[in-house]
Protein backbone atom coordinates (compact mmCIF):
# COMPACT_ATOMS: atom_id res chain seq x y z
CA UNK A 1 0.00 0.00 0.00
CA UNK A 2 1.03 3.61 -0.61
CA UNK A 3 0.63 6.66 1.58
CA UNK A 4 -2.28 8.95 0.61
CA UNK A 5 -1.35 11.59 -1.93
CA UNK A 6 -3.61 14.04 -0.04
CA UNK A 7 -4.64 13.45 3.54
CA UNK A 8 -5.59 11.75 5.63
CA UNK A 9 -7.84 14.58 6.80
CA UNK A 10 -9.89 13.98 9.94
CA UNK A 11 -13.21 15.70 9.37
CA UNK A 12 -16.44 15.71 11.37
CA UNK A 13 -15.85 13.71 14.55
CA UNK A 14 -18.43 12.90 17.22
CA UNK A 15 -18.38 10.80 20.37
CA UNK A 16 -19.02 7.68 18.28
CA UNK A 17 -17.71 8.21 14.75
CA UNK A 18 -15.05 9.99 12.68
CA UNK A 19 -14.91 10.83 8.97
CA UNK A 20 -11.52 10.60 7.29
CA UNK A 21 -10.76 11.92 3.81
CA UNK A 22 -7.90 10.56 1.71
CA UNK A 23 -6.76 10.58 -1.89
CA UNK A 24 -4.85 7.90 -3.78
CA UNK A 25 -3.79 8.02 -7.40
CA UNK A 26 -4.45 6.26 -10.66
CA UNK A 27 -3.33 2.61 -10.82
CA UNK A 28 -3.03 -0.08 -13.45
CA UNK A 29 -6.59 -1.20 -12.87
CA UNK A 30 -8.98 -0.58 -10.02
CA UNK A 31 -7.77 1.51 -7.09
CA UNK A 32 -8.84 1.11 -3.48
CA UNK A 33 -8.22 3.06 -0.28
CA UNK A 34 -8.23 1.59 3.19
CA UNK A 35 -8.06 2.54 6.86
CA UNK A 36 -7.66 0.42 9.96
CA UNK A 37 -7.78 1.66 13.55
CA UNK A 38 -7.40 0.71 17.20
CA UNK A 39 -7.64 2.35 20.59
CA UNK A 40 -4.31 3.67 21.79
CA UNK A 41 -2.74 1.00 23.95
CA UNK A 42 -4.39 -1.90 22.13
CA UNK A 43 -2.24 -4.21 20.04
CA UNK A 44 -4.84 -5.55 17.62
CA UNK A 45 -5.99 -3.53 14.63
CA UNK A 46 -9.56 -3.47 13.43
CA UNK A 47 -10.48 -5.03 10.14
CA UNK A 48 -9.75 -2.76 7.22
CA UNK A 49 -12.35 -0.28 5.99
CA UNK A 50 -12.18 -0.16 2.19
CA UNK A 51 -13.53 2.05 -0.57
CA UNK A 52 -12.97 2.01 -4.32
CA UNK A 53 -11.56 5.28 -5.61
CA UNK A 54 -13.05 6.83 -8.73
CA UNK A 55 -11.54 9.22 -11.25
CA UNK A 56 -14.64 11.43 -11.23
CA UNK A 57 -13.92 12.10 -7.53
CA UNK A 58 -10.27 12.83 -8.30
CA UNK A 59 -9.33 9.45 -6.76
CA UNK A 60 -10.52 10.61 -3.32
CA UNK A 61 -13.18 9.52 -0.85
CA UNK A 62 -14.22 9.54 2.79
CA UNK A 63 -14.10 6.51 5.09
CA UNK A 64 -16.17 6.53 8.27
CA UNK A 65 -14.97 4.90 11.47
CA UNK A 66 -18.06 3.90 13.44
CA UNK A 67 -18.55 2.47 16.91
CA UNK A 68 -16.01 4.72 18.62
CA UNK A 69 -16.05 5.64 22.31
CA UNK A 70 -16.18 9.19 23.74
CA UNK A 71 -13.05 10.95 24.99
CA UNK A 72 -10.80 8.24 23.56
CA UNK A 73 -7.61 8.41 21.50
CA UNK A 74 -7.47 6.13 18.46
CA UNK A 75 -4.56 5.27 16.25
CA UNK A 76 -5.11 4.60 12.56
CA UNK A 77 -3.26 3.77 9.38
CA UNK A 78 -4.34 4.79 5.90
CA UNK A 79 -3.25 4.02 2.37
CA UNK A 80 -4.24 3.11 -1.18
CA UNK A 81 -3.30 0.36 -3.61
CA UNK A 82 -4.12 -1.12 -7.00
CA UNK A 83 -4.46 -4.95 -6.98
CA UNK A 84 -3.11 -6.97 -9.87
CA UNK A 85 -6.49 -8.39 -10.78
CA UNK A 86 -8.94 -5.93 -12.37
CA UNK A 87 -11.90 -7.97 -11.11
CA UNK A 88 -11.47 -7.22 -7.42
CA UNK A 89 -14.27 -5.58 -5.48
CA UNK A 90 -14.44 -3.92 -2.06
CA UNK A 91 -15.58 -7.28 -0.68
CA UNK A 92 -12.92 -9.45 -2.30
CA UNK A 93 -9.93 -7.25 -1.45
CA UNK A 94 -10.63 -7.69 2.24
CA UNK A 95 -9.16 -11.18 1.96
CA UNK A 96 -5.87 -9.97 0.47
CA UNK A 97 -2.71 -9.84 2.61
CA UNK A 98 -1.82 -6.15 2.71
CA UNK A 99 1.34 -4.38 3.75
CA UNK A 100 0.12 -1.19 5.41
CA UNK A 101 2.13 2.04 5.28
CA UNK A 102 4.30 2.57 8.35
CA UNK A 103 2.78 5.95 9.20
CA UNK A 104 0.47 5.80 12.19
CA UNK A 105 -1.84 8.73 12.90
CA UNK A 106 -4.02 9.46 15.89
CA UNK A 107 -7.32 11.21 16.58
CA UNK A 108 -9.34 11.85 19.72
CA UNK A 109 -13.11 11.71 20.05
CA UNK A 110 -14.77 14.51 22.05
CA UNK A 111 -15.86 14.05 25.65
CA UNK A 112 -19.54 13.36 26.19
CA UNK A 113 -20.00 15.66 29.22
CA UNK A 114 -21.95 18.87 28.67
CA UNK A 115 -19.78 21.06 30.88
CA UNK A 116 -16.33 19.84 29.84
CA UNK A 117 -13.95 22.68 28.84
CA UNK A 118 -13.29 22.79 25.10
CA UNK A 119 -10.67 24.44 22.93
CA UNK A 120 -10.60 25.28 19.23
CA UNK A 121 -8.25 26.73 16.63
CA UNK A 122 -9.81 29.28 14.28
CA UNK A 123 -8.31 30.95 11.22
CA UNK A 124 -8.76 31.78 7.55
CA UNK A 125 -7.04 32.95 4.38
CA UNK A 126 -4.04 30.83 3.43
CA UNK A 127 -2.56 32.31 0.28
CA UNK A 128 -0.35 30.15 -1.96
CA UNK A 129 0.81 31.44 -5.32
CA UNK A 130 0.96 28.72 -7.98
CA UNK A 131 2.50 29.45 -11.38
CA UNK A 132 3.05 26.96 -14.19
CA UNK A 133 1.69 24.23 -11.88
CA UNK A 134 4.44 24.99 -9.37
CA UNK A 135 3.89 26.42 -5.86
CA UNK A 136 6.05 29.43 -5.10
CA UNK A 137 7.67 29.36 -1.64
CA UNK A 138 4.96 27.13 -0.10
CA UNK A 139 6.91 26.81 3.18
CA UNK A 140 6.18 30.45 4.02
CA UNK A 141 2.46 29.75 4.43
CA UNK A 142 2.87 26.26 5.81
CA UNK A 143 4.96 27.72 8.63
CA UNK A 144 1.75 28.94 10.31
CA UNK A 145 0.48 25.37 10.52
CA UNK A 146 3.73 24.32 12.16
CA UNK A 147 2.94 26.97 14.78
CA UNK A 148 -0.58 25.59 15.18
CA UNK A 149 0.82 22.10 15.62
CA UNK A 150 2.94 23.37 18.53
CA UNK A 151 -0.19 24.71 20.22
CA UNK A 152 -2.10 21.49 19.55
CA UNK A 153 0.67 19.36 21.04
CA UNK A 154 0.63 21.33 24.30
CA UNK A 155 -3.08 22.13 24.57
CA UNK A 156 -4.95 21.41 27.78
CA UNK A 157 -7.82 20.88 27.29
CA UNK A 158 -7.05 19.22 23.96
CA UNK A 159 -8.07 21.00 20.78
CA UNK A 160 -11.55 19.72 19.87
CA UNK A 161 -11.47 21.04 16.31
CA UNK A 162 -9.86 23.38 13.82
CA UNK A 163 -12.23 25.72 12.01
CA UNK A 164 -11.00 27.10 8.69
CA UNK A 165 -13.44 29.86 7.92
CA UNK A 166 -12.77 30.50 4.25
CA UNK A 167 -10.17 31.13 1.56
CA UNK A 168 -8.33 27.88 2.16
CA UNK A 169 -7.38 28.17 -1.50
CA UNK A 170 -7.14 31.16 -3.83
CA UNK A 171 -8.42 29.95 -7.18
CA UNK A 172 -8.31 33.46 -8.58
CA UNK A 173 -4.74 34.07 -7.36
CA UNK A 174 -5.95 37.59 -6.55
CA UNK A 175 -7.03 37.99 -10.19
CA UNK A 176 -3.49 38.87 -11.20
CA UNK A 177 -2.45 36.53 -13.99
CA UNK A 178 -4.36 33.53 -15.28
CA UNK A 179 -6.81 32.67 -12.46
CA UNK A 180 -7.74 28.99 -12.35
CA UNK A 181 -10.91 28.20 -14.26
CA UNK A 182 -10.22 24.75 -15.76
CA UNK A 183 -11.22 21.88 -13.51
CA UNK A 184 -7.86 20.12 -13.72
CA UNK A 185 -6.05 23.28 -12.58
CA UNK A 186 -8.46 23.80 -9.68
CA UNK A 187 -7.97 20.22 -8.52
CA UNK A 188 -4.20 20.63 -8.74
CA UNK A 189 -4.40 23.70 -6.54
CA UNK A 190 -6.35 21.82 -3.87
CA UNK A 191 -3.91 18.90 -3.97
CA UNK A 192 -0.97 21.27 -3.66
CA UNK A 193 -2.35 23.36 -0.81
CA UNK A 194 -3.57 20.43 1.29
CA UNK A 195 -0.46 18.30 0.76
CA UNK A 196 2.00 20.70 2.41
CA UNK A 197 3.69 18.92 5.34
CA UNK A 198 2.59 20.96 8.37
CA UNK A 199 -1.06 21.45 7.39
CA UNK A 200 -1.10 17.76 6.54
CA UNK A 201 0.15 16.86 10.01
CA UNK A 202 -2.46 19.10 11.61
CA UNK A 203 -5.41 17.71 9.67
CA UNK A 204 -4.38 14.08 10.11
CA UNK A 205 -4.88 14.28 13.87
CA UNK A 206 -7.32 17.11 14.64
CA UNK A 207 -10.92 17.26 13.37
CA UNK A 208 -11.02 20.00 10.75
CA UNK A 209 -14.16 21.86 9.70
CA UNK A 210 -14.09 24.00 6.57
CA UNK A 211 -16.30 26.58 4.90
CA UNK A 212 -15.93 28.50 1.69
CA UNK A 213 -15.46 32.17 0.97
CA UNK A 214 -15.02 34.12 -2.23
CA UNK A 215 -11.53 32.98 -3.23
CA UNK A 216 -12.73 29.40 -3.39
CA UNK A 217 -14.52 30.76 -6.45
CA UNK A 218 -13.63 34.35 -7.39
CA UNK A 219 -12.94 37.60 -5.53
CA UNK A 220 -16.14 39.10 -4.05
CA UNK A 221 -18.29 36.40 -5.61
CA UNK A 222 -20.97 36.81 -6.95
CA UNK A 223 -20.80 40.60 -7.23
CA UNK A 224 -18.56 40.39 -10.29
CA UNK A 225 -20.17 37.36 -11.86
CA UNK A 226 -20.54 37.45 -15.65
CA UNK A 227 -22.34 35.22 -18.11
CA UNK A 228 -19.02 33.48 -18.74
CA UNK A 229 -18.62 32.36 -15.11
CA UNK A 230 -21.08 29.46 -15.02
CA UNK A 231 -18.39 26.90 -15.87
CA UNK A 232 -16.01 28.46 -13.34
CA UNK A 233 -18.65 28.19 -10.61
CA UNK A 234 -19.48 24.58 -11.45
CA UNK A 235 -15.81 23.59 -11.44
CA UNK A 236 -15.03 25.49 -8.25
CA UNK A 237 -17.95 24.05 -6.31
CA UNK A 238 -17.27 20.53 -7.51
CA UNK A 239 -13.71 20.78 -6.19
CA UNK A 240 -14.91 22.39 -2.97
CA UNK A 241 -17.36 19.53 -2.53
CA UNK A 242 -14.62 16.94 -2.93
CA UNK A 243 -11.90 18.48 -0.80
CA UNK A 244 -13.68 20.61 1.81
CA UNK A 245 -17.34 19.64 2.18
CA UNK A 246 -16.99 15.87 1.74
CA UNK A 247 -15.75 15.15 5.26
CA UNK A 248 -17.99 17.66 7.04
CA UNK A 249 -21.41 17.41 8.69
CA UNK A 250 -23.29 18.94 5.74
CA UNK A 251 -23.35 15.34 4.49
CA UNK A 252 -25.66 12.97 6.33
CA UNK A 253 -24.66 9.44 7.25
CA UNK A 254 -26.47 6.67 5.38
CA UNK A 255 -28.11 3.77 7.17
CA UNK A 256 -25.06 1.61 6.44
CA UNK A 257 -22.75 4.05 8.25
CA UNK A 258 -21.17 5.55 5.13
CA UNK A 259 -21.34 9.16 4.00
CA UNK A 260 -24.34 10.02 1.85
CA UNK A 261 -22.74 11.63 -1.21
CA UNK A 262 -25.74 13.87 -1.95
CA UNK A 263 -25.36 17.46 -0.81
CA UNK A 264 -28.27 19.90 -0.72
CA UNK A 265 -26.64 22.80 1.18
CA UNK A 266 -23.25 24.04 2.32
CA UNK A 267 -24.17 25.36 5.79
CA UNK A 268 -24.14 22.93 8.71
CA UNK A 269 -24.18 22.56 12.49
CA UNK A 270 -22.22 20.51 14.99
CA UNK A 271 -21.99 20.36 18.78
CA UNK A 272 -19.62 19.47 21.60
CA UNK A 273 -21.60 19.10 24.80
CA UNK A 274 -23.34 22.41 25.52
CA UNK A 275 -21.25 24.30 22.93
CA UNK A 276 -23.04 24.46 19.57
CA UNK A 277 -21.74 25.74 16.23
CA UNK A 278 -23.69 26.98 13.21
CA UNK A 279 -21.40 27.30 10.18
CA UNK A 280 -23.15 29.45 7.59
CA UNK A 281 -22.88 29.64 3.83
CA UNK A 282 -22.66 33.39 3.35
CA UNK A 283 -21.39 33.15 -0.22
CA UNK A 284 -23.32 30.93 -2.68
CA UNK A 285 -26.94 31.98 -2.04
CA UNK A 286 -26.61 35.75 -1.90
CA UNK A 287 -29.36 37.96 -3.27
CA UNK A 288 -27.94 41.25 -4.49
CA UNK A 289 -31.22 42.75 -5.70
CA UNK A 290 -32.14 46.11 -4.18
CA UNK A 291 -35.56 45.02 -2.90
CA UNK A 292 -34.46 41.93 -0.93
CA UNK A 293 -30.72 41.96 -0.27
CA UNK A 294 -29.62 38.77 1.46
CA UNK A 295 -26.24 37.36 2.40
CA UNK A 296 -28.01 34.18 3.57
CA UNK A 297 -30.84 32.64 1.59
CA UNK A 298 -34.31 32.69 3.11
CA UNK A 299 -34.27 29.03 4.16
CA UNK A 300 -30.88 29.30 5.86
CA UNK A 301 -31.91 32.45 7.71
CA UNK A 302 -35.05 30.73 8.97
CA UNK A 303 -33.10 27.70 10.20
CA UNK A 304 -30.45 29.91 11.82
CA UNK A 305 -33.09 31.96 13.68
CA UNK A 306 -34.80 28.80 14.89
CA UNK A 307 -31.45 27.38 15.98
CA UNK A 308 -30.60 30.54 17.91
CA UNK A 309 -33.94 30.50 19.73
CA UNK A 310 -34.40 26.77 20.30
CA UNK A 311 -30.89 25.38 20.76
CA UNK A 312 -30.33 24.49 24.44
CA UNK A 313 -26.62 25.30 24.10
CA UNK A 314 -24.97 27.39 26.78
CA UNK A 315 -22.65 28.92 24.16
CA UNK A 316 -23.70 29.45 20.54
CA UNK A 317 -21.06 30.23 17.95
CA UNK A 318 -22.13 31.39 14.49
CA UNK A 319 -19.42 31.16 11.83
CA UNK A 320 -19.63 33.46 8.86
CA UNK A 321 -16.78 33.85 6.39
CA UNK A 322 -17.17 37.65 6.18
CA UNK A 323 -17.34 39.99 9.17
CA UNK A 324 -20.59 40.43 11.06
CA UNK A 325 -19.18 43.56 12.69
CA UNK A 326 -17.34 45.94 13.04
CA UNK A 327 -18.05 47.73 9.79
CA UNK A 328 -15.28 48.99 7.52
CA UNK A 329 -14.92 52.57 6.36
CA UNK A 330 -14.53 51.32 2.81
CA UNK A 331 -17.70 49.34 2.19
CA UNK A 332 -17.07 47.14 -0.83
CA UNK A 333 -20.50 45.53 -0.56
CA UNK A 334 -19.13 42.15 0.47
CA UNK A 335 -19.57 41.88 4.25
CA UNK A 336 -22.63 41.99 6.52
CA UNK A 337 -22.68 45.80 6.59
CA UNK A 338 -23.95 45.66 3.00
CA UNK A 339 -26.91 43.55 4.15
CA UNK A 340 -28.17 45.63 7.10
CA UNK A 341 -31.79 44.45 7.12
CA UNK A 342 -30.90 40.78 7.44
CA UNK A 343 -28.24 41.51 10.06
CA UNK A 344 -30.75 43.51 12.08
CA UNK A 345 -33.27 40.66 11.96
CA UNK A 346 -30.71 38.36 13.55
CA UNK A 347 -29.81 40.90 16.22
CA UNK A 348 -33.41 41.72 17.08
CA UNK A 349 -34.14 38.01 17.45
CA UNK A 350 -31.21 37.63 19.84
CA UNK A 351 -32.27 40.69 21.84
CA UNK A 352 -36.00 40.01 22.02
CA UNK A 353 -35.48 36.41 23.09
CA UNK A 354 -32.83 37.54 25.60
CA UNK A 355 -30.30 35.05 24.22
CA UNK A 356 -26.95 34.97 25.94
CA UNK A 357 -23.43 33.93 24.97
CA UNK A 358 -23.90 34.32 21.21
CA UNK A 359 -20.57 34.79 19.44
CA UNK A 360 -20.00 35.45 15.74
CA UNK A 361 -16.75 34.00 14.38
CA UNK A 362 -15.28 35.13 11.06
CA UNK A 363 -12.14 35.89 9.07
CA UNK A 364 -11.64 37.46 5.63
CA UNK A 365 -10.22 40.91 6.46
CA UNK A 366 -6.54 39.99 6.98
CA UNK A 367 -6.60 41.21 10.54
CA UNK A 368 -7.71 39.70 13.85
CA UNK A 369 -9.65 41.20 16.74
CA UNK A 370 -12.50 40.81 19.19
CA UNK A 371 -15.43 43.21 19.42
CA UNK A 372 -18.55 43.64 21.54
CA UNK A 373 -21.99 44.91 20.46
CA UNK A 374 -24.45 46.48 22.89
CA UNK A 375 -27.87 48.13 22.78
CA UNK A 376 -28.46 51.65 24.08
CA UNK A 377 -31.75 50.81 25.82
CA UNK A 378 -31.26 47.14 26.71
CA UNK A 379 -28.39 46.65 29.18
CA UNK A 380 -28.87 42.87 29.14
CA UNK A 381 -28.03 42.59 25.43
CA UNK A 382 -24.51 41.65 24.40
CA UNK A 383 -23.08 39.93 21.33
CA UNK A 384 -19.37 39.34 20.71
CA UNK A 385 -17.31 38.69 17.62
CA UNK A 386 -14.00 36.91 17.14
CA UNK A 387 -12.20 37.64 13.87
CA UNK A 388 -9.15 35.58 12.90
CA UNK A 389 -7.28 36.19 9.63
CA UNK A 390 -4.96 35.48 7.86
CA UNK A 391 -3.01 32.26 8.17
CA UNK A 392 -0.74 33.68 5.49
CA UNK A 393 -1.14 36.93 3.59
CA UNK A 394 -0.11 37.80 0.07
CA UNK A 395 2.71 40.31 -0.14
CA UNK A 396 0.39 42.32 -2.41
CA UNK A 397 -2.36 42.84 0.16
CA UNK A 398 -2.29 45.07 3.25
CA UNK A 399 -3.22 43.92 6.72
CA UNK A 400 -6.29 45.41 8.37
CA UNK A 401 -5.78 48.08 11.05
CA UNK A 402 -8.08 49.66 13.63
CA UNK A 403 -8.29 52.86 11.57
CA UNK A 404 -10.01 50.87 8.78
CA UNK A 405 -13.20 50.45 10.84
CA UNK A 406 -16.09 52.72 11.86
CA UNK A 407 -16.45 53.25 15.61
CA UNK A 408 -18.17 56.54 16.39
CA UNK A 409 -21.51 56.05 14.64
CA UNK A 410 -24.21 53.55 15.67
CA UNK A 411 -24.14 50.36 13.64
CA UNK A 412 -27.94 50.31 13.45
CA UNK A 413 -30.87 52.33 14.74
CA UNK A 414 -34.34 51.03 15.57
CA UNK A 415 -37.39 52.50 17.30
CA UNK A 416 -36.22 50.80 20.48
CA UNK A 417 -32.67 52.14 20.47
CA UNK A 418 -29.22 51.97 18.89
CA UNK A 419 -26.75 49.12 18.38
CA UNK A 420 -23.18 50.22 19.08
CA UNK A 421 -19.96 48.19 19.14
CA UNK A 422 -16.46 48.63 20.47
CA UNK A 423 -13.19 46.82 20.05
CA UNK A 424 -12.28 44.64 23.01
CA UNK A 425 -8.78 43.93 21.73
CA UNK A 426 -6.13 45.56 19.58
CA UNK A 427 -6.22 44.64 15.88
CA UNK A 428 -3.58 42.06 14.99
CA UNK A 429 -1.96 43.11 11.70
CA UNK A 430 0.22 40.11 10.84
CA UNK A 431 -0.10 36.44 9.97
CA UNK A 432 -1.83 34.77 12.89
CA UNK A 433 -4.44 32.35 14.18
CA UNK A 434 -6.73 32.22 17.22
CA UNK A 435 -7.23 29.70 19.99
CA UNK A 436 -10.63 29.70 21.68
CA UNK A 437 -10.91 28.05 25.09
CA UNK A 438 -14.42 27.77 26.49
CA UNK A 439 -15.07 27.02 30.16
CA UNK A 440 -18.09 27.47 32.37
CA UNK A 441 -16.96 31.02 33.18
CA UNK A 442 -15.52 32.48 30.01
CA UNK A 443 -14.45 32.36 26.39
CA UNK A 444 -10.70 32.93 26.44
CA UNK A 445 -9.34 34.06 23.07
CA UNK A 446 -5.61 34.00 22.45
CA UNK A 447 -4.08 35.20 19.20
CA UNK A 448 -0.78 33.65 18.12
CA UNK A 449 1.76 34.56 15.48
CA UNK A 450 2.70 32.11 12.75
CA UNK A 451 5.25 30.40 15.03
CA UNK A 452 2.68 29.88 17.77
CA UNK A 453 3.96 32.68 20.01
CA UNK A 454 1.33 34.49 22.05
CA UNK A 455 0.35 37.91 20.72
CA UNK A 456 -2.54 38.87 22.98
CA UNK A 457 -5.24 37.46 25.26
CA UNK A 458 -8.90 38.47 25.54
CA UNK A 459 -11.17 37.07 28.26
CA UNK A 460 -14.88 37.28 27.32
CA UNK A 461 -17.04 36.50 30.39
CA UNK A 462 -19.94 34.14 29.82
CA UNK A 463 -23.30 34.83 31.43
Amino acid sequence: MFKPTVGPIVGHTTTDHARIFLRGDHGNSRVFAAIRHRRRGDTRWSKGHFVQLKAYRDMSDVIVLNGLQPDTTYEYQAGWFSPLSPTHTVESIQELPLQWPRNTYSLRTPAAGTDAPRAYIVGSCRYLRIAANTPLLPALGDRTFAGINRIVEQADPPISAVLMTGDQVYLDDLNIIGPDRAYKNILLRYRTVLAQPHIRTLMSGTPTYMMLDDHEIEDNWPARKTVNDDVLYANAMSAYGLYQASHGPAHELSSDGTVDKSLTRYWYTFAHGDIHWFVTDSRTQRNLSANDRRILDEKQEQVLLEWLVNSPARVKLVVTSVMFFPDRKRDDGDAWQAFPAQRLRLLETIRRHRLRNVVFVSGDVHGSMTSRLRHSEDPDFEVNTVVSSPFYNSKLLPFAKAKDFIFRSPMARTDSGEYRYELTSPVVSQDNFARLQITTQSLLVTFHDRDGRLLQTVDIPLR
